[in-house]
């Protein structure tokens, strides 16, 4: 989360990420560009991947978790026959196969990467080993035995077969998942090996890549008025919560942190909702029989 001194500016802006740039290089130029106070991302990509990266600036970064748990769609080439120290094309090849499996060889193989499933990270990962984060470790030659996490997987397609070398696919998933294991272990289980060639984030929660903005145009419009246009609102980013509007007694309670008086349609007790007042967010809680139970309160 990138934070300094700046505007009181909040708001959510889709960039379509280039290749070759960290996910925290491009928090901190839109930051700049907007003259924010705060920043943050939700999800990181790859340097080499593209598409959806959702920037929160201000309150927004309120709402980063929302999105963070949300589905998440990636379009991939994978590159048969090949395995890398890095699970992509950045790192050295490391196993190599002449077995070329057929489309339904490939289809037939991805059920079993559907559902629930248990993943093991790439070596070269943000994972902390002991405090230590798992691509400096791999770096130093280090082979790590980092141990499998749940994912959710909700579906995974083959979509296109470009020649027998490689395989375009699709795949929508749920919080903390690595595109690079999933073409790992699809060689292995086909006995080829594999690598992720290209990624692409094509939608994250309720941000589509249709909507991304350039670099580039975040670099033209900096720090002048029109950039502000660029913004969607902090609500965006609770897209997935119910909405109960508050009352005005209500609102005013909320946005000193206590419960306030709500009205909600097709909301039940527990349920995590977001209130709104005069068309704003000004907190998301718990809702309790006809109240909100803040957890977070936007200062706006």
């Amino acid at each position: 989360m990138a934070k300094g001194k700046g505007r009181d500016i909040s708001g959510w802006i889709v960039i379509d990420k280039p290749a070759g740039i960290t996910s925290t290089s491009v928090v901190n130029k839109v930051r700049w560009a907007f003259g924010a106070k705060k920043a943050g991302h939700a999800g990181t990509l790859d340097p080499a991947a593209t598409g959806v990266l959702a920037v929160a600036l201000g309150e927004a970064t309120k709402t980063i978790p929302y999105i963070t748990d949300a589905l998440k769609c990636y379009s991939f080439t994978i590159r048969l026959g090949q395995a890398t120290t890095t699970d992509d094309a950045e790192g050295e090849v490391i196993a190599t196969s002449d077995l070329r499996p057929t489309d339904d060889d490939i289809r037939a193989a991805l059920p079993a990467f559907t559902g629930d499933i248990m993943q093991v990270p790439p070596q070269f990962s943000a994972v902390k080993v002991a405090g230590e984060r798992a691509y400096d470790l791999a770096r130093e030659g280090e082979e790590l035995d980092l141990a499998p996490r749940p994912l959710w997987v909700e579906s995974l397609a083959l979509t296109a077969r470009p020649d027998a070398d490689h395989a375009e696919l699709e795949m929508v998933c749920g919080k903390g998942g690595y595109v690079r294991s999933i073409a790992r272990d699809l060689g292995r289980a086909l006995g080829c090996e594999a690598h992720v060639l290209t990624l692409r984030r094509i939608w994250s929660g309720p941000f589509e890549v249709v909507e991304g903005v350039s670099l580039e145009q975040i670099e033209e419009l900096a720090k002048t008025p029109e950039i502000d246009e660029l913004l969607l609102p902090l609500e965006t980013g609770l897209a997935d919560l119910p909405e109960v509007r508050a009352t005005p007694e209500g609102a005013a309670r909320l946005r000193n942190g206590n419960p306030g008086l709500v009205i909600g349609h097709d909301v039940e007790y527990g349920d995590e909702a977001w209130a709104s007042f005069e068309g704003k967010a000004i907190a998301v809680g718990s809702y309790r029989s006809g109240e909100l139970h803040p957890s977070r309160v936007f200062n706006r």
